[in-house]
């Protein structure tokens, strides 16, 4: 009797720390970490204070035993009961121009989506490049990555997916590869969906890795691009060299974004599709399916057919589209006078362009049917005019927590910064200073791709940023040559499901299992890492002559 109580009291610890932990470190890593909260008040540092919240929103955003958004509000709560901001300061940081300027260009997005104008261009693109195996997954992974630019990496993944299963189980029905792994090969339980092979995993992270390269290309591919503008812009207000859109776009797109993906595409096509191997199995496999393209084409073509003829919401969504991105490159490009300097008004911001293209979204018709009845007598139709964009779809599917997230992390970065805490955390890598410019930034290259294998990218951001900030002021180095490159490379994430949606987007749709994934992100992250330090130390200074020198002091006060 006594040997069965303990092995139910056994079972109900176990149970207790396996369906309740995330209770239990929300309480144990406040009183773990409790120690630096209280040096902060024995010392009156507040540096250290605002310390306790970072290292307690660190952790809380790396386990996530509270969700990320209810994490990202915790600022709101304590900043001012830590004496380090008042209440109206933190809040308004959750209203920011740029936060706005990411849920606008969301709009925008979700305006694409809702007309289906995205399975257009995606299906279109791909039937003109061909439809062979190798083609297929150079088609599939370029317009992933072409789309990233203008949507969420998230988004342009979701369209994807549905595609390319359409294509593998063509490939499967016609015996043009192996699609799916044997008994021998994965061990398969009972009742779990077959594992897919090398080959069909390719083009699974062909996609999502494209996804995540493309979000890099532009300020709005991806919100850690608009988090680092927020966080380097609330740092340095009054510096010259400002973080806008055709500056980012003509920095990050050449090398880090189209020269990447094709570097990826080539691995891929190397490590699971047997290129330059002419001799190995799954070498053998594509050569044979490239007999069958015809049937796959087919199957591509039927999918195109059914989206019928060009559609006026099309067409409106696509014009409006291209309209935001001019409005967004020549608002101030720099090589010549944008519309905001014609204007000679106030500073206007990223979020005005973005928004006045939703406004239209809204108030144009998707059809102009109506204009048939505007000058005949009745029966007239009783059936209202839809709008280019509805707000129930934005309501339903607009991520609305990822405004909390960016916003806890703007806060994040305002109290670090007033409460002295990054410049102390910067002044503690003063060591670095001896280094040549070229190995720091490889250093802060290695520790952000590190990072970012293990947490969302956003939240990485918003740690790192700050800290990298004070750095870049303590060894007297422009901010951008440090901060830039880390924001580029906290995108770079293929290892984790957990690192980045697209990733978790494919493990989840396509049933594939994390150890593959992790192998697989080993040759891109390598990539990443040369890429991203070759253009920091070359092509950067094209594009920001002038960060070759440090600031003056007036250029860096807070």
């Amino acid at each position: 009797m006594a040997d069965e109580n303990k092995i139910s009291a056994s079972q109900s610890v176990k149970s207790c720390c396996r369906f309740h932990w995330r209770g239990k470190v929300t309480v144990i890593v406040p009183l773990v970490t409790l120690p630096i909260l209280v040096i902060g008040y024995i010392k009156n540092a507040p540096e250290f204070r605002c310390l306790y919240l970072v290292v307690n929103m660190a952790l809380f955003w790396v386990t996530e035993c509270m969700p990320l958004y209810l994490t990202s509000l915790l600022p709101i709560v304590f900043l001012p009961i830590f004496g380090i901001l008042d209440s109206n300061a933190v809040c308004r940081l959750f209203f920011t121009d740029t936060l706005i300027m990411f849920l606008g260009g969301l709009f925008v997005a979700l305006a694409v989506e809702y007309s289906n104008l995205h399975q257009r261009i995606a299906l279109g693109t791909i039937l003109v490049v061909g439809c062979s195996p190798r083609r297929l997954h150079f088609g599939l992974s370029m317009v992933t990555c072409f789309i990233s630019f203008w949507i969420s990496n998230s988004a342009a993944t979701a369209m994807m997916c549905p595609i390319v299963k359409a294509i593998l189980m063509e490939m499967d029905a016609q015996n043009s590869f192996q699609v799916y792994m044997t008994q021998e090969e994965e061990r398969m339980e009972e009742g779990d969906p077959p594992h897919l092979s090398k080959v069909s995993m390719a083009f699974y992270f062909g996609v999502a890795y494209s996804a995540t390269i493309g979000g890099t290309g532009t300020l709005i591919g991806t919100g850690t691009n608009l988090t680092y503008k927020g966080l380097y812009e609330t740092r340095f207000p009054n510096i010259k060299e400002k973080v806008d859109f055709p500056k980012f776009m003509m920095y990050a797109m050449p090398f880090v974004s189209i020269v990447n993906v094709l570097l990826v595409f080539l691995t891929l096509q190397v490590t699971h599709m047997g290129l330059w191997r002419p001799k190995s199995d799954v070498a053998k496999q594509v050569k044979r399916g490239s007999i069958s393209k015809s049937a796959t084409k087919l199957v591509l073509q039927e999918r195109y057919s059914a989206l019928g003829r060009w559609t006026c919401h099309e067409i409106q969504v696509g014009i409006i589209f291209v309209m935001m991105i001019l409005l967004l490159f020549f608002q101030r490009p720099g090589f010549m006078k944008g519309w905001a300097d014609v204007l000679n008004t106030k500073h206007i911001g990223g979020a005005s362009p973005v928004l006045i293209t939703v406004i239209v979204l809204f108030a144009l018709p998707t059809q102009y049917t109506f204009f048939r009845y505007c000058c005949k007598g009745p029966p007239f139709t009783g059936r209202s005019m839809d709008a280019c964009i509805s707000w129930i779809f934005l309501h339903n599917n607009t991520p609305w927590g990822l405004c909390f997230l960016l916003g806890g992390g703007f806060a994040l970065a305002e109290g670090s910064k007033v409460s002295g805490m990054a410049k102390m955390l910067g002044d503690s890598l003063a060591f670095i200073t001896v280094m040549p410019n070229s190995l720091i930034i490889a250093f802060i290259v290695v520790v952000s791709l590190f990072c970012t294998c293990f947490s969302a990218n956003v939240a990485i951001c918003n740690i790192l940023i700050p800290i990298f900030s004070e750095m870049a002021v303590t060894v007297k180095v422009h901010p951008l040559t440090l901060t830039l490159p880390a924001a580029l490379a906290i995108s770079m994430s293929y290892h984790l499901p957990v690192s980045t949606p697209p990733n978790a987007i494919i493990c989840g749709y396509a049933y594939i299992k994390t150890k593959y994934l992790a192998v697989a992100g080993i040759l891109p992250t390598l990539w990443a890492f040369i890429i991203i330090l070759l253009n920091s130390i070359s092509w950067a200074h094209i594009i920001y002559p002038t960060i070759k020198k440090f600031p003056a002091k007036e250029f860096l006060e807070k």
